[in-house]
């Protein structure tokens, strides 16, 4: 049994399922309140990243389908409501999604998505949407993958969901080696977007042969901290100190004036950098190093989010995510929606009034309480806060 934020217990509960392409064996499925989940890709080892995304399940690890009249999870409403975002954004900024492996149906499943929730249709023919591969070609893809092809689809969902007029760009990088995501970063970068999203992590060790590729002066570039709680420890690139590391909650309706409200995801990523300098931004006492997280959104699988994707490689459907892999995307569609000057993570920094303070749940046990614990102020599973509007970014 594991004790969760709110002292609400939940079973781990062990099944079989097919793991990513290239990874090892991962079995896992957790409860999260009354939901349980399972991680869309295999655990890794070595110099290679896993994606952060968890698809929601029954008890035996089976996905979850949702009827297409009435999709579960939270709608681009919800989060905009959630998140205060008002604005539907530019069609002059674009938002580039940075994944692993291929998803052939990507363009199609995100018009299903959009269409659903009355969203401006994103194609190849009115110019919205480009998918490349990690060297900037359009063809030559990688295999499919569906464990990556999921976390794809959550990603295009949640930038749209911020910014519906965004343009998106997608580039799918050959393996989830860190050598090729981040040959897939630099072509994304080429590409000149506002925001790139990157919802997958992995061992510092070893990753700074590939941190220059994390390093795009005048781009927002977001990378999830991690799902696998405290205990994980920091994970590359969101250490990197030239993005914006984005951490976890568990997003709720509330009385009040905002009519939300939220807590740590209790699996949600936050460290203390072992390998990288601490940006000048960020001011944290018990971290000499890089300290992640910078800010944060929903990440709770039993309070997930819609999103329509591969159901297995065969089919699609209605589905429900968590994982920080929704928040990375998210924040990165809200920089897109504000569309401002970007000045790699600092911006948050200036602007804390402009964030909801999270300050209550934790995602494991720490000695310095901040680095687990949500607290008045900033702490590492949610940093500054989540978005109050999008003038924060």
């Amino acid at each position: 049994m594991r004790l969760m934020s709110g002292g609400l217990l939940t079973a781990l509960v062990v099944v079989g399922f097919a793991s990513s392409a290239g990874a090892g064996p991962n079995t896992r499925v957790e409860q999260f309140g009354s939901t349980f989940a399972k991680p869309a890709c295999g655990m890794v080892v070595g110099h290679v990243a896993r994606c952060h995304a968890w698809i929601v399940t029954d008890g035996t690890g089976r996905t979850k389908v949702s009827p297409p009249a009435t999709p579960s999870g939270y709608s681009p409403a919800n989060l905009q409501s959630a998140y205060k975002i008002t604005g539907a954004g530019s069609s002059t900024i674009t938002i580039a999604i940075v994944d692993a492996d291929g998803y052939s149906k990507a363009e199609t499943d995100l018009g299903v998505y959009r269409a659903q929730w009355g969203l401006p249709a994103c194609t190849t023919a009115n110019g919205c949407f480009k998918k490349l591969n990690q060297n900037g070609v359009q063809g030559s893809y990688p295999a499919n993958n569906t464990g990556w092809s999921q976390e794809t689809a959550l990603d295009l969902d949640m930038a749209s969901a911020m910014c519906p007029n965004c343009h998106i760009t997608l580039v799918e990088a050959n393996t989830a080696s860190f050598a090729n995501l981040a040959a897939a970063e630099n072509t994304a970068a080429a590409q000149n977007p506002h925001a790139i999203s990157n919802s997958y992590g992995g061992s510092e060790s070893g990753s700074t042969t590939y941190e220059s590729s994390y390093n795009h002066a005048g781009m927002a570039i977001t990378a999830s901290s991690g799902d696998s709680g405290y205990a994980a420890g920091p994970q590359f690139p969101a250490t990197s100190p030239h993005v914006t590391a984005v951490g976890g909650t568990s997003l709720v309706t509330a009385t009040g004036s905002r009519g939300w409200s939220e807590t740590v995801w209790v699996d949600a990523g936050s460290g203390c950098s072992t390998v990288y300098a601490k940006p000048t931004w960020q001011h944290d006492t018990g971290c000499t190093k890089r300290m992640e997280a910078d800010v944060s959104a929903v990440a709770d699988p039993n309070t997930g989010v819609a999103v329509y994707g591969p159901v297995n490689s065969r089919s699609s459907g209605w589905l429900v995510f968590g994982g920080t892999s929704v928040a990375a995307p998210l924040i990165a569609g809200v920089y897109g929606n504000n569309g401002g000057t970007v000045t790699y993570g600092s911006d948050p920094y200036a602007h804390t009034a402009n964030l909801f303070d999270v300050t209550s749940g934790s995602n494991g046990s720490c000695s310095t309480a901040y680095f687990c614990h949500g607290e008045v102020g900033y702490d590492g599973p949610t940093g500054l806060g989540t978005p109050n509007g999008n003038t924060a970014f």
